[in-house]
């Protein structure tokens, strides 16, 4: 990230405590801070998570996910073989996920039950539901957003309007303050990308409605975009004259 440079200037990062996306120009501070201090550091924005070693395709970390038990939001980080997604430059990507106690008073709005039709159970079953990935370049910094289906994380996805509702209200506090920080702010930042990511994603599955869709192993990415934090930066910090 460009910004990496701009970001020593300014104060060190204490990231403590819940994570809140707040407004864009606090997300982009606190984004230049959470880097700055990695700069400082010589640090990766993976490494305690990863033992400061490089990742393992297809290791889940943490094993039993960051989860903000008061929040009932929750992540994890893995990989990929070059073989399961070629062509990908990824260091690898963050799943999202909230837990039962956010979404299943919501399951019955006309919306939730638009879109429970189409997933064939509106039960709350399984007690997660997959908000969205972040994919990481090799230095740790944001650079995709994508959905994917529900065979591929186990659980179920809500509709697109409950999900967009729960990302512009999360909180994070799950012990990694830094990565929390991170997926806050890209968060906040790209909120207009995924809108259109999950209006992609809802677009290619209400178009097949095929009988067992979700579990279409042919079908495992829905919707995904490239993320450019740098533009956003220089939008929002760029002073007005």
């Amino acid at each position: 990230m460009r910004a990496e440079v701009r970001a020593k200037q300014l104060m060190p990062a204490r990231l403590e405590g819940r994570q809140s996306s707040g407004g864009g120009h606090a997300a982009c501070q606190r984004l230049l801070e959470v880097y700055s201090s990695l700069a400082e550091n010589g640090e990766h924005l993976f490494g305690s998570l990863l033992s400061g070693q490089a990742p393992r395709q297809w290791l889940h970390c943490p094993p039993d996910d960051a989860t903000d038990l008061s929040s009932g939001f929750q992540w994890f980080y893995h990989s990929h073989t070059p073989q399961d997604w070629p062509g990908s430059a990824e260091h690898g990507h963050i799943h999202l996920f909230a837990r039962c106690k956010l979404w299943a008073r919501r399951l019955r709005s006309a919306a939730a039950l638009k879109f429970a039709a189409l997933a064939g159970d509106a039960s709350p079953s399984v007690s997660t539901r997959h908000l969205l990935g972040i994919g990481f370049d090799a230095k740790g910094i944001p650079q995709s957003l994508f959905t994917v289906n529900s065979w591929v994380t186990g659980d179920k996805m809500l509709s697109a309007q409950t999900t967009e509702r729960l990302l512009k209200a999360m909180l994070l506090a799950t012990g990694h303050a830094l990565i929390d920080g991170v997926i806050a702010c890209v968060v906040k930042l790209c909120m207009a990308e995924i809108q259109s990511l999950l209006q992609a994603r809802d677009q290619t599955l209400f178009s097949r409605q095929a009988p067992g869709l979700l579990q279409d192993k042919s079908l495992e990415v829905l919707s995904e975009a490239s993320i450019d934090l740098d533009a956003k930066l220089h939008l929002w910090l760029t002073p007005r004259v």
